[in-house]
């Protein structure tokens, strides 16, 4: 895994309680890893810059450093130890291809002690963070560390075609060795930072078989919940902008076709939510009981590979919500179902799992008790799938935006048409009941009107004095033109009124 907050800070209770691993202390296998590290990143320094070539890969450098101390290691308190690097120059272009500087490395790692952290799930593993929460150190098998090794020349084609991923950023391979026995550490990328709170965190797999979270984990005061759990707690998904939410789905896509290629399953999404309603009620909280957490945080941009840049790169328009606000921490923007505001950090983890002899045999055991196409443990191609099925279908919605339809505008428009016309038809009614009216009590004037308006088609010299009744008929049609039920109606009820009057 490769978070802090997914593991939770180290138990108050817990704190004087040392753990072991492989029969070595923890604060052994910390100082180890600081001055080996220190040593190798140092000596890298001295060899110039060129091409990764492919032997690079295959490359193991190793050192030892006795308690005592020797003419190019410092003497420390810790037993003897031989300390290898594998790939160095490779991870060197990893590190400078995500921006990392050889003294922000050496700062981050080597300047303060690094933090343990529980670890919730069954690997056993040591994790470590940061005291700048930019790095976790998390002890790996033989097999993920050989395995990650073999990787490294298509994780470096990937990295060079896709730079914007989820998958984790591997920033140095190393080995232990103390008393007989090996203990090999890799170095990541930190997904949920620590300074950020995470009010719900989530392992996803895409699978329904025993995706519960332990009752054991569930006491824990930032407990890593799982599938199960999350349909649970946030049924209808989370959703997103129409831009970030195509933007997260074609960067799981193309990360899992990496992953199907190179046969690796198992793999999950750590997924951390911050809520931004939550957070403005608990600041001032945390703010005056943590003086120095609000100082380092305060001093603290954004991490080196944040969840925005992972989705959308440098130079794009999430990248403007992170510098303007580095309280963010490259978080990206979602809402609940709710409408609350949220804050999504993600990454695939555990990627380092093979599907080898041992998992088909774990699976073809699992498929005969349980669901087979349930249980966690698949083929590399169906686990794809049902990944991407699951964060697409249950996980990751799309905002839809409310539009009027060009139907609805055009029945809209033929509404106030109508509404119109029947406006000019009532006003142009009334008028003409009045003049009906006005007609009938002065019929004799009307003849004298039909008299002269006939005298003067025998008579062209003349000029009547008054406006003909054909005249007063042709406007009245003209003014009732937007309707036809105005221009049939007029001249019909002309006709009759002047034959009354006559």
């Amino acid at each position: 895994m490769s978070s802090a907050a997914e593991n939770g800070d180290a138990a108050p209770g817990k704190q004087n309680e040392e753990k072991t691993y492989k029969k070595t202390a923890s604060s052994a296998i910390k100082g180890a890893i600081q001055l080996g590290i220190g040593y190798t990143v140092g000596n890298l320094t001295s060899k110039p810059d060129r091409d990764v070539l492919m032997q690079d890969f295959y490359v193991v450098e190793s050192v030892f450093l006795p308690s005592e101390g020797s003419n190019l290691t410092p003497a420390h308190h810790y037993p003897d130890f031989r300390f290898k690097t594998y790939a160095p120059l490779a991870f060197r272009y990893f590190r400078e291809l995500f921006g990392i500087k050889p003294d922000d490395y050496l700062y981050s790692i080597c300047s303060e002690p690094l933090i343990e952290l529980s670890n919730p799930g069954a690997s056993g593993s040591l994790f470590f963070v940061t005291s700048d929460d930019e790095f976790i150190i998390k002890t790996v098998q033989h097999k993920e560390a050989e395995f990650l090794q073999k990787l490294l020349p298509g994780y470096y084609m990937n990295l060079n075609q896709n730079p914007r991923t989820l998958l984790p950023k591997f920033y140095g391979l190393y080995c232990m060795q103390s008393g007989g026995i090996n203990i090999r550490i890799v170095v990541m990328n930190n997904v949920l930072p620590r300074s950020m709170r995470m009010h719900f965190t989530y392992d996803l797999k895409g699978s329904t078989y025993k995706r519960r979270a332990s009752r054991k984990e569930r006491e824990k005061s930032n407990p890593t919940f799982k599938d199960l759990d999350f349909l649970q707690d946030m049924h209808e998904g989370l959703y997103f902008d129409t831009e970030t939410y195509n933007a997260l789905m074609k960067t799981l896509q193309r990360d899992c076709r990496v992953l199907e290629s190179f046969k690796i399953m198992d793999y999950s999404l750590l997924l951390g939510i911050h809520i931004l309603d939550h957070s403005l009620k608990e600041k001032e909280e945390d703010i005056s009981q943590n003086v120095p957490d609000a100082k380092r945080s305060g001093m603290q941009k954004v991490l080196y590979s944040t969840a925005m840049e992972s989705i959308q790169g440098p130079g794009k328009s999430g990248d403007g919500i992170i510098t303007e606000n580095p309280d963010t921490m490259g978080g990206i923007p979602a809402k609940s179902h709710k409408g609350e505001k949220l804050l999504l950090f993600m990454g695939i983890i555990d990627i380092l799992q093979s599907y080898r002899l041992m998992k088909k045999l774990e699976h073809s055991w699992k498929a005969l008790v349980y669901d087979g196409d349930t249980v966690s443990v698949h083929r590399p191609s169906f686990y794809a799938d049902r990944f991407l099925k699951f964060m697409n279908s249950r996980v990751f919605k799309k905002i839809q935006a409310l539009k009027a339809s060009p139907s609805k505008k055009r029945c809209n428009s033929i509404a106030a048409l109508k509404a119109t016309s029947q406006e000019i038809v009532s006003s142009i009614s009334q008028e003409w009941k009045d003049e009906k009216r006005h007609l009938l009590t002065e019929g004799q004037s009307f003849s004298s009107l039909d008299e002269e308006a006939l005298g003067s088609r025998h008579r062209p010299d003349l000029v009547p004095s008054t406006p003909s009744l054909f005249e007063a008929t042709s406007l009245a049609t003209t003014i009732s033109s937007s309707s036809l039920y105005v221009s049939e109606h007029y001249p019909r009820d002309r006709t009759t009124l002047y034959s009354s009057s006559k």
